[in-house]
């Protein structure tokens, strides 16, 4: 079955950097996009990063210039290096991926920036 795994979440002061993984198993990893949400307390889940199959990326703009996405196809793993925090960056963070009958989400991994 699909399993998408978060970690690297933790504690930052403002300015610091975080990388956060996810790890995918049950599925052809390399055939589907990958994207990284999140969501902050009292607001709704809100799309933050994405790759597609070949590399190319998108990314909201209040995250532009300061997170990168990238995979590693080998190891089947996704990451959002998370640069320059901001204390509104504070948040629950889940990968996913979406097939034609779904999508799949992680548990999340905790990010907070004070």
């Amino acid at each position: 079955h699909v399993q998408l795994v978060e970690s690297g979440g933790g504690s930052v002061q403002a300015g610091g950097s975080l990388k956060l993984s996810c790890a995918a198993s049950g599925y052809t990893y390399t055939r589907y996009c990958m994207g990284w949400f999140r969501q902050a307390p009292g607001k709704e889940r809100e799309g933050v990063a994405a790759i597609d199959t070949r590399g190319s990326t998108s990314y909201a703009d209040s995250v532009k210039d300061r997170f990168t996405i990238s995979r590693d196809n080998a190891k089947n793993t996704v990451y959002l290096q998370m640069n320059s925090l901001k204390a509104e960056d504070t948040a629950l963070y889940y990968c996913a991926t979406t097939m034609s009958w779904g999508s799949y989400w992680g548990q999340g991994t905790q990010v907070t920036v004070s």
